[in-house]
């Protein structure tokens, strides 16, 4: 797969766009989505917590995923910060290219 959507979370909506704004600027990623008012449930050192996040939403190729995700731990708060990348199987062809276009 060329294309791939990477998923990520912040605590704050602050290095939420910190994060979306250096991948873009870096060429890492050729859009980053911010979704606020997420609400995650999790298993954290041997117990269950829920917190508010922003989920986010980067669109970018699979050859930059390893660069993306160093620059993500990078700039993030967290310890283990969620990294997680999808493959993207089809899409709308004038995207992709532009993807292409905006990365690397």
């Amino acid at each position: 797969m060329a294309h791939i959507v990477v998923l990520m979370t912040a605590g704050r909506s602050e290095e939420a766009a910190t994060i979306a704004r250096a991948l873009v600027n870096e060429r890492l990623a050729a859009c980053v989505n911010l979704l606020p008012g997420i609400t995650s449930c999790y298993r954290w050192e041997g117990r269950v917590a829920e917190d508010a996040e922003i989920l986010l939403v980067a669109k970018t190729r699979t050859e930059l995923f390893e660069a993306l995700a160093r620059r993500v731990r990078e700039l993030h708060s967290y310890a283990t910060p969620e990294i997680i990348a999808v493959p993207v199987v089809a899409g709308s062809p004038d995207y992709l290219q532009w993807i292409d276009r905006e990365t690397g």
